[in-house]
């Protein structure tokens, strides 16, 4: 199967820091997939080897049969955590610029999750609170029809009270039998009920890859008690 993102042995070092060891998984299209673990288990390192913005050590990432690199933003869609906007730009003008960069950027789509995210689209970048930021960061990285979208602590900044809607409206907007979402979240509970799988990594290890159902019907264990029988 070529439509997949596949991660062969891989490990990351950067200097005499070791982030990822010998990591190796698949995700094929039409999964939701979250990948859980503590502060400096390497789970945004993943997503940028995922996307071709970072290269391993050793091993091999592969998206649809091919080395991942700066050429895979063509059928990946990565947001980080930090996001990079341009503040003199307001939000439709943000928006537009995403479009003449991306061929598969839908603009009609992201007006509606623009308007789903509560978003004044004149305001300038610049006067936004980081909530808000962040919800332009979902639009920008959602509005793209490409195959794979990885998200990189897309719940981070926003308000707990729109949380739950912003989580919902999020996978609304992605077409599963084109798609996969993968998103790391340290807010598992908020999104154990709509992901498939999900991947747990530990000081750079992967412990586990396995469906949620799975989970539940093996262990009796929802992710969030699994992790914390795990992580002791």
């Amino acid at each position: 199967m070529s439509d997949v993102i596949r991660m062969t042995n891989v490990t990351k070092k950067y200097i005499n820091q070791t982030v990822l060891k010998d990591i190796s998984f698949a995700v094929p299209i039409g999964k939701i997939v979250g990948i859980v673990g503590g502060n400096g288990s390497g789970k945004s390192t993943l997503l940028r080897l995922m996307s071709g913005l970072s290269l391993p050590t050793s091993g091999s990432v592969t998206v649809n049969g091919e080395t991942a690199n700066r050429r895979t933003g063509k059928v990946v869609s990565y947001s980080s955590e930090l996001g990079s906007f341009y503040p003199i730009f307001t939000v439709k003008e943000a928006m537009r610029f995403q479009a003449s960069q991306f061929a598969d950027f839908n603009l009609a789509k992201a007006d509606e999750i623009m308007k789903l995210m509560q978003l004044d689209p004149h305001m300038k970048i610049k006067a936004l609170s980081k909530g808000h930021r962040g919800r332009l960061q979902i639009v920008l990285t959602l509005a793209r029809e490409a195959p794979y979208i990885l998200m990189d602590e897309p719940l981070s900044g926003l308000d707990p009270m729109v949380r739950e809607s912003i989580v919902k409206g999020m996978i609304s907007y992605v077409d599963l039998n084109s798609q996969t979402l993968i998103m790391t979240s340290h807010e598992v509970a908020e999104i154990e009920t709509l992901i498939d799988g999900f991947v747990a990594l530990k000081g750079g290890s992967l412990l586990r890859m396995a469906d949620v159902d799975e989970l539940h019907e093996s262990e009796g264990l929802r992710i969030t008690d699994w992790m914390k029988k795990t992580y002791i």
